[in-house]
């Protein structure tokens, strides 16, 4: 219990890169803190943390351990969360990975009720649009809008987003819409990074599934950054239409192909199998599927 008890304190301090404020979190005295990670490091025989006037930083030592430690420090708060008849009071930290736009539009402005549910809840969320390893980098969950590939993933299904292939409307009076997808090949296309080709764009026509090749100037790894190119009237953008839809009902953006997209792209939640679902996480997810529009 006292290798435990010193694992809480250096994550805090690791985490908070503080002294007083891992104290101030854990309801201990400043003294207790330094003396509880001093105890540590000796039974350990290694310098976990290098101490200076102006700041904190873990060593090399340190970031291995901390990785571990966090994980051990996770599982004890998900055992005891799981002991109690008291369901509804999440307790620990909730670390969230999300994608960017995604976690800004519709994430973001549902965090402030989530919180005030659970008041002894701590929520730590990372918004980038890379596809993080949620073991290796720390992630209790994530969101994915894509086809699920990695089956080392546990994922409930929150919905799906449409695709919606836009310019603006100055854009499309210097080049005539497409009436085919295969026309696109002729037109200035704006390339997200993240796609797993961000240069073959996917469509659904009479005849089935169907891929074009598309080119152009712009290629970045955010979806907003595409459509201020597209409103600025730099090219087309291919975007999930919860990105889009505001700057369509205004008339900056302009949809073609409507006929042609694609079902929807599913948005899930995902989670390790060895996060055993914590009640966190569970509490987590089910207030997103509370929330969130099934369609």
């Amino acid at each position: 219990m006292d290798s435990l008890s010193g694992m809480v304190v250096f994550t805090r301090v690791a985490e908070r890169e503080s002294f007083t404020a891992a104290a101030r979190d854990l309801k201990l005295s400043k003294s207790a803190v330094s003396k509880q990670l001093v105890r540590l490091e000796d039974r350990l025989g290694v310098q976990l943390i290098h101490r200076t006037t102006r700041r904190l930083s873990l060593t090399e030592v340190g970031r291995t351990f901390y990785e571990r430690a966090r994980r051990i420090v996770d599982d004890a708060e998900a055992a005891e969360q799981a002991a109690s008849t008291l369901h509804s009071e999440l307790r620990g930290t909730l670390r969230i990975n999300s994608p960017l736009s995604y976690g800004l539009r519709i994430l973001a402005p549902l965090l402030p009720e989530f919180m005030t549910r659970h008041p002894d809840l701590n929520v730590d969320i990372s918004f980038n649009d890379r596809q993080m390893d949620l073991i290796e980098d720390g992630f209790d969950m994530g969101i994915r809008i894509a086809k699920l590939m990695d089956s080392s993933l546990i994922a409930r299904k929150l919905g799906q987003t449409k695709l919606a292939l836009a310019a603006s409307p100055g854009y499309w009076r210097k080049n005539k819409k497409p009436s085919h997808p295969q026309e696109l090949i002729t037109h200035t296309c704006l390339l997200y990074d993240y796609r797993s080709n961000p240069r073959e764009w996917q469509f659904t026509g009479p005849d089935g599934p169907l891929t074009v090749q598309v080119g152009g100037r712009l290629r970045t790894n955010n979806g907003d950054a595409l459509l201020t190119a597209a409103i600025t009237g730099l090219g087309v953008c291919y975007v999930p239409s919860f990105l889009a839809e505001e700057h369509l009902k205004t008339g900056q953006l302009e949809t073609a192909l409507e006929d042609f997209m694609t079902d929807g792209v599913p948005i899930h939640a995902v989670w390790p199998q060895n996060n055993h679902l914590s009640a966190k996480v569970r509490g987590f997810v089910d207030f997103l599927v509370e929330k969130l529009p099934t369609d």
